[in-house]
């Protein structure tokens, strides 16, 4: 695995605070996956051997972790042991959905009303005055919300601080929703905690009171941790709206904030904006300091009123200035990061100044327009995986047992962004646009063998989409090709995929990959290609879909993509197509790898967009 990271200093086996950052080289998180080699030093061998997951490791578990890549059998029984534990843990967890998908009714409000529910599961937990300790740090918004917490987490633990966040949802493994130290939670500590509450819950959750869905579970679990593990700073992202969120049960926070809203779950918040602000603006809470960022009018003035209401001092923070970081490259990109970690910054200087810190840490009088070194440290180093990444993958020769890529193959490179409503669509549009003309001359160095680009290489921009059918694509499509267009970034093809992930099934990162993926329903993935065929030629796509008799759908020949190869097309007389419908997602990646094998002038930038289990889906498939 590559990764390039400008210096991180390694505390007890794992990444903590960086110590210096270049002020002149852009700030990029180059991600190769395979077995390579880590610029941190011998110690990371162990944390690649010991679990090539897309979550990082705690402390703990690479402190465990011999460098020789030695396992005693022993260990290896402990391990297991550990992996049949966690596999149980997410079957366990999987009961508490009671939707097949997203559209769906939830049949388990039962009598009670929602933030009830989590007072009374604390209560069992014997949490309700101790989640009052925390010091806490709550985002709201439509847009954005994860961003700006990433950004205060890495800030304020750049600081020194010892950190906890909690975010939804995760891609890969469920672990990623709960961070101490910037770290994912170990499954070690993730079991202890999970089982602790799961068993309290079973055996006391009486009079009325069932197991708490799934995401009211998860909420409570986070309190489990953060107070378990002593945090100085609990950094939490609403989940859905804010009003009625399971989060919501805080009643005093340090600071809250609102990142950038929109219209999104509108079946559950209401279909204005007005509606949507009025469900956002329920996390403030009397006298307590709030943020937000510039928004659309009908919005801000819901914020407003609900602020003045209840005595909140409300400040709406610009976008950061860039000048203001001395050369420093933020290290999640787009620009609209911009406006998330302005938003980031304040609530960080706020969380600082009203828990003492602030005149602790900077005691030189730093004027509040001042950005100390720590927070753009903070800034520089902060990661969200699946929004505005970047993957090179390594594709060799198949032939080519040594793996050292010196049979030629093209370049294939994947651009991921979770984006899934109009605004965030949007943006994603215009970093993708951004990313490619930026990545126009680099080439990944692979195993000491660096590609060279070779005049006449072919670069093709490539859509791989899906998106969940609670979505409109009528609105996510054209407004993705019209913002790239209007960048001069064209897609020459589009493949739609149906996911791998299912709404009712929590999976960990290790777990099999479905065998059964050739033979999903693809009705859905058939009528976002004719929406994109009508959408860019102002026609339906008219090709022969008829499944094979073991119902497997064909998949495009391999010069679909390459250089002047004609658009794929059906029957003799039938309109053709620049987009295809992939049998499942496994059999798209490795036609997409099989592409470059056999075209080494041809490189491929594929933008994956649309739904964050499609996202997830592929960093699980790229890093297998």
């Amino acid at each position: 695995m590559l990764i390039h990271v400008n210096g991180i200093l390694l505390k007890g086996g794992a990444p903590r605070v960086p110590f210096f950052c270049d002020k002149t080289e852009p700030f990029h998180t180059l991600v190769t996956w395979g077995f390579h080699s880590l610029p941190w030093g011998p110690g990371n061998l162990a944390y690649i051997n010991k679990s090539l997951r897309y979550s990082s490791k705690s402390i703990e578990a690479v402190e465990k972790v011999s460098v020789d890549m030695g396992l005693k059998e022993e260990d290896k029984a402990d391990n297991s042991a550990l992996s049949s534990s966690y596999d149980d843990a997410m079957e366990a967890l999987s009961t508490l959905i009671s939707r097949r998908n997203r559209g769906d009714r939830s049949s388990t409000s039962g009598s009670r009303d929602k933030l009830e529910q989590v007072v009374a599961y604390l209560k069992i937990l014997d949490l309700e005055d101790k989640i009052k300790e925390l010091k806490v740090i709550h985002v709201a918004g439509t847009k954005g919300k994860g961003s700006t917490c990433v950004f205060c987490e890495a800030i304020l633990r750049n600081c020194g601080l010892r950190t906890g966040m909690f975010t939804s949802p995760h891609l890969i493994d469920v672990r990623e929703r709960f961070r101490i130290d910037g770290l994912d939670l170990s499954e070690e500590k993730f079991l202890q905690y999970f089982w602790e509450c799961w068993k309290l819950l079973k055996e006391k959750a009486v009079d009325g009171l069932t197991m708490p869905p799934l995401f009211q579970f998860l909420t409570v679990l986070a309190f489990k941790i953060f107070v378990c593990e002593k945090v100085d700073v609990a950094v939490i992202e609403v989940g859905l709206g804010g009003k009625l969120d399971s989060t919501n049960v805080i009643q005093k926070p340090v600071v809250c904030g609102i990142a950038s809203l929109g219209m999104d779950h509108m079946d559950i918040l209401g279909n204005t904006l007005a509606d949507i602000a009025f469900h956002k603006a329920g996390i403030f809470k009397p006298q307590i300091p709030a943020f937000t960022v510039p928004q659309l009018s009908e919005a801000m003035g819901v914020l407003q009123d609900t602020a003045k209401n209840l005595k909140v001092p409300l400040e709406v923070v610009a976008p950061l200035d860039l000048k203001k970081l001395d050369g420093v490259t933020l290290g999640l990109s787009g620009d609209h990061q911009l406006v998330n970690a302005g938003l980031a910054v304040s609530l960080s200087r706020c969380w600082l100044q009203r828990t003492g810190n602030w005149e602790k840490m900077f005691p030189d009088g730093r004027k509040d327009t001042e950005i100390p070194e720590a927070f753009c440290r903070g800034l520089a180093t902060a990661r969200l995986h699946g929004r505005a990444q970047v993957v090179h993958d390594v594709v060799s020769d198949p032939q080519d047992s040594s793996g050292s890529m010196k049979t030629p193959c093209g370049d294939l490179i994947f651009y991921l962004d979770g984006a899934h409503s109009p605004e965030s669509m949007e943006a994603c549009g215009r970093w993708f646009s951004t990313a490619v003309r930026g990545n126009k001359n680099i080439s990944p160095a692979v195993n000491g063998y660096r590609r060279h680009e070779e005049l006449g290489r072919v670069s093709k921009q490539i859509l791989l989409f899906n998106c969940m059918e609670v979505r409109d694509p009528q609105v996510l499509l054209p407004k993705l090709v019209t913002t790239c267009a209007s960048s001069g970034t064209h897609f020459s093809r589009a493949l739609f995929s149906p996911s791998m992930s299912t709404y009712n099934k929590v999976i960990s990162g290790a777990s099999a990959i479905p065998s059964d993926t050739r033979r999903k329903d693809l009705t859905w993935q058939f009528r976002l290609q004719k929406l994109w065929e009508r959408s860019i030629r102002g026609t339906d796509a008219a090709i022969d879909h008829t499944p094979k008799p073991d119902g497997i759908t064909d998949l495009p020949p391999h010069d679909f993509l390459c250089g002047d190869a004609p658009p794929y097309g059906g029957p003799p007389g039938t309109h053709v197509t620049s987009s295809a419908v992939m049998p499942s997602l496994p059999l798209t990646i490795n036609w997409l790898r099989d592409c470059v094998r056999r075209n080494p002038s041809l490189k491929l930038e594929v933008l994956v967009t649309g739904s964050l289990h499609l996202v997830g889906d592929v960093l699980r498939l790229l890093k297998r």
